[in-house]
């Protein structure tokens, strides 16, 4: 039965609803991650974190994102943690430095903090005060570095940040010879905003980069050199809760969908506009 004229206002007031609907959802999928120079990711866990850094990458205690790990070290140490992060988050580290005793020191020091990832790639800091210097009277010095987001695949020749572990090392870059080997208290804590689908690529890697890291306590040997001793352990640095790249569902579905909703019901509604009135009423009906 054709369509009568005073239907097809009817429809196409319908049709404008659906559009309209359709609109307001992908402007609501999710709001687009704000280049902001802190993480406002809310911490992974509660509770304590280890109480002391390893010395060498192999070394490297591992740190959960969100808990906050404490160290006494020497001045002049190399200090290192390792933690890991995702494919879609962009990590963000933070130290704090409480230094000696003004009435100790006989001048100002500059501190400094490196992220590397499992390949022990240097990653540059887009935010953050990754070095600072700190008076001679000053009682804390605190840094801090933004990663870039991580992705799950890059190409080879790339210095992407890619999923896996990442090595937090913290060292004093510049201080009077005299100050080496005072007393330092240290906190370090590692978070991550998870920035949505917008940076997800076509890809990902076949395994995370995480290497093992040996504990420093476990290479001693007994007198005996029983095997239990001789083994070291070999902790990796853990990984998300959900598992390493499980979280499959981004915002990149909604903007999918939703468009192709949209591209049907535009179709439709332009069917409508063209398609013409139909048979004028009292016309005799064609064989």
């Amino acid at each position: 039965m054709p369509m009568t004229p005073h239907r097809t206002p009817r429809v196409r007031r319908a049709l404008t609803g659906a559009l309209l609907a359709g609109l307001a959802l992908l402007t609501s999928a999710g709001p687009a991650a704000a280049d902001d120079p802190s993480a406002t990711a809310s911490p992974a866990g509660a509770g304590d974190g280890p109480t002391e850094a390893g010395t060498t990458f192999r070394t490297a205690t591992a740190l959960e994102q969100g808990r906050t790990g404490t160290a006494q070290a020497s001045t002049g140490d190399y200090l290192y943690w390792v933690f890991p992060a995702d494919a879609g988050q962009r990590p963000t580290v933070e130290a704090t430095v409480k230094l000696p005793e003004s009435a100790a020191r006989r001048g100002a020091s500059t501190w400094q903090i490196d992220v590397y990832d499992g390949l022990r790639r240097r990653q540059a800091c887009t935010y953050g005060h990754q070095t600072r210097k700190a008076a001679a009277d000053a009682a804390t010095v605190e840094l801090s570095c933004v990663l870039r987001t991580v992705r799950s695949w890059s190409e080879p020749w790339a210095n992407d940040p890619l999923p896996g572990s990442y090595y937090v090392r913290l060292t004093v870059v510049d201080l009077p010879a005299s100050d080496l080997g005072l007393p330092v208290g240290v906190e370090v804590k590692a978070v991550s905003e998870d920035v949505g689908g917008g940076h997800d690529v076509d890809g990902s890697l076949s395994a995370p980069l995480v290497p093992g890291v040996l504990l420093s306590g476990a290479s001693g040997d007994d007198a005996t050199g029983s095997a239990a001793s001789a083994a070291p352990r070999t902790p990796t640095a853990g990984g998300p809760e959900d598992g390493w790249a499980s979280n499959w569902w981004t915002d990149r579905w909604l903007w999918t969908v939703g468009g192709g909703v949209l591209a049907a019901l535009a179709a439709v509604f332009g069917y409508t506009l063209t398609r013409g009135r139909g048979r004028p009423a009292g016309a005799p009906h064609g064989v």
